[in-house]
């Protein structure tokens, strides 16, 4: 059941809601990406409470780590039930997975359910088609992000009726308007289907609420992270690249961050920042994000053609308009704990990386213009 993009939002709605008839009774995995930011963790939020209609049990699982000090606030101050996967956690449980705000490519759950042979179910995202899964049920649309798609099957009404006056559709309202700001960077870069949903959502929210998960302070480590950015960035020809060096697990996430910051400077329409996450005895990984401003730049096919794909096809970057992100496992490499190893192994994949990047940007070497 693949809806493409000509039918109108009432009847993906409608699908939608005999996709979850047909699944009633049933237990999901909804699997997010690794590092789930708002606007996965809100719209698997939806999933879960429209689900719950058709006695469908929905959990959301994850396998990296939430680290973002927002992200953090709306999970701990909404009461969220996320589950981190562990080896305990028995897969086979359930009838099948549904994928929200990513389609199985930046999550490792992906490899984990396939060998358990469970069914991929649905994908529900507003990224790039990857082609990877191919699931009973699909709505990737080109808008701004995963929490306009869910809106608009609660706008349809098909699925499910928000009550103003019920605690979990108020939290849920405000999840979902808290994913729509950061997705399109505080409703700067919404479109008319974000707008329409932010002012259906705007009767049920709890700006309080809102405003008490906004309202957190960056950690020290991020800073620290903005910092390295700010001294190591190479800016040229619009572009500002930035390699961050070694990260904990924990500030993963100020690497978006430091993107978000960079591209403030003057003269800089796209900025990129990079650098390898460790710890923990999870595998080492490249991790960056994009951010641009420049219309006319597709961060989707920039990333795919600039890093390539693994041996199995699976790109190691992708995105949406305006921002993207990319994983490179370090591989054989990783693992060592010896400083001239760790500085000589930074120093490789600096200098594929940023050399990759300059040739896809169609510009070579150099010093700051």
């Amino acid at each position: 059941m693949d809806l493409a993009p000509h039918f109108g939002d009432d009847v993906r709605a409608r699908a939608f809601a005999a996709f979850l008839e047909s699944h009633g009774g049933e237990a999901h995995i909804v699997a997010l990406q690794d590092f789930p930011d708002p606007d996965a963790i809100s719209s698997a939020m939806a999933y879960r409470l429209m689900a719950a209609k058709y006695d469908i049990e929905a959990e959301i699982v994850y396998e990296g780590r939430i680290s973002h000090q927002e992200n953090l606030a709306l999970v701990h101050i909404l009461s969220l039930e996320l589950i981190r996967f562990t080896d305990s956690l028995p897969l086979d449980r359930y009838d099948g997975a549904v994928y929200v705000d990513n389609q199985g490519t930046t999550t490792r759950l992906t490899d984990r359910l396939v060998e358990q042979g469970i069914p991929t179910l649905a994908i529900i995202d507003h990224h790039a088609p990857q082609g990877v899964l191919q699931p009973e049920f699909t709505d990737v649309r080109p808008v701004g992000a995963a929490a306009t798609i869910v809106t608009d099957y609660l706008r349809s009404g098909s699925v499910l009726e928000l009550d103003a006056d019920e605690q979990s559709h108020i939290n849920l309202a405000t999840a979902l308007v808290h994913g729509l700001r950061t997705e399109t960077g505080g409703l700067v870069r919404a479109g008319a289907d974000e707008l329409l949903a932010a002012a259906y959502l705007s009767r049920l929210m709890d700006p309080e609420l809102l405003e008490t998960i906004m309202r957190v302070q960056r950690s020290r480590g991020t800073m620290d992270v903005i910092e390295t950015a700010l001294s190591n960035r190479l800016v040229k020809g619009g572009f500002s690249l930035a390699g961050v060096g070694y990260l904990r697990h924990a500030d993963r996430d100020a690497v978006p961050q430091a993107a978000d910051f960079l591209i403030t400077e003057e003269n800089v329409h796209t900025a990129i920042c990079y650098g390898i996450v460790q710890g923990e005895g999870e595998r080492e990984l490249v991790v960056g994000s994009v951010r641009t401003s420049k219309v006319t730049l597709d961060v989707d096919q920039f990333l795919k053609s600039a890093l390539g794909s693994d041996f199995r096809g699976r790109h190691y970057g992708g995105g949406r308009e305006g921002a993207g992100g990319f994983e490179i496992p370090v591989g054989f490499l990783e693992g060592t704990n010896d400083s001239d190893h760790m500085r000589l192994k930074w120093d490789t994949f600096e200098r594929q990386i940023r050399t990759k990047l300059l040739k896809a940007a169609g510009l070579t070497g150099g010093e700051e213009d």
